[in-house]
């Protein structure tokens, strides 16, 4: 597999190699021993979970309290979705930008999103299916959201997409500076102390 570091620090886009022949395929979506190579550390896997979404349907942009957050680490077996990461860490150089990766049942991307970072995804085709890797347990109490439209992150959706389809949470979830203003984001300098324990091993 090949793996490169997205425009935003600590998220990855990891491209399978694919073995065909005349029964089908084969390919490793995941490798424990490859990603700790290029992050530092290990995913320690806590839960596995499974979206299936119409065409348009947006989720997101989500991430939890840090420590601990949840790191995800995210493909689409079926369909597709273009797959949003943000950078919420306050202080951090690329506050505010985002990246995208195309997540499909053709070229069997993953991306991994680190913990602290946003995260957010548009499904660009009938039932298009998502699982992923996560880090931690779902925790209702730590988790949040910033709305998907808000006009300062100014996510781009496809014109394939169609007409998008949201959550009442997701649009009733703040904009970026009101959820800064608020206390809710995580730091850069937080996340950065979180990643050397979990360098050292301290998860």
């Amino acid at each position: 597999m090949q793996i490169r570091e997205l425009a935003i620090p600590d998220a990855y886009e990891i491209t399978p190699k694919q073995h065909a022949d005349d029964r089908g395929l084969f390919l490793e979506w995941y490798r424990f021993d490859r990603l700790e190579e290029t992050v530092g550390h290990s995913l320690s896997l806590r839960q596995g979970n499974t979206s299936v979404s119409k065409r348009g349907s947006v989720r997101g942009i989500h991430f939890a309290d840090i420590p601990p957050s949840q790191a995800k680490y995210v493909t689409a077996p079926y369909g597709a979705v273009l797959d949003f990461v943000i950078d919420i860490r306050v202080g951090s150089p690329t506050y505010g930008k985002w990246d995208s990766v195309l997540l499909d049942d053709k070229d069997r991307r993953a991306i991994y999103v680190a913990e602290g970072l946003g995260h957010c995804f548009v499904a660009l085709t009938e039932n298009a299916t998502v699982s992923y890797l996560v880090s931690d347990v779902y925790n209702p109490t730590a988790e949040h959201g910033i709305n998907p439209l808000d006009e300062e992150i100014a996510l781009v959706f496809p014109a394939e997409a169609g007409d998008l389809l949201l959550s009442p949470k997701d649009t009733d979830a703040p904009g970026l500076a009101e959820a800064a203003a608020a206390g809710l984001l995580p730091t850069w300098d937080a996340a950065r102390a979180f990643y050397a324990t979990l360098d050292n091993g301290g998860k």
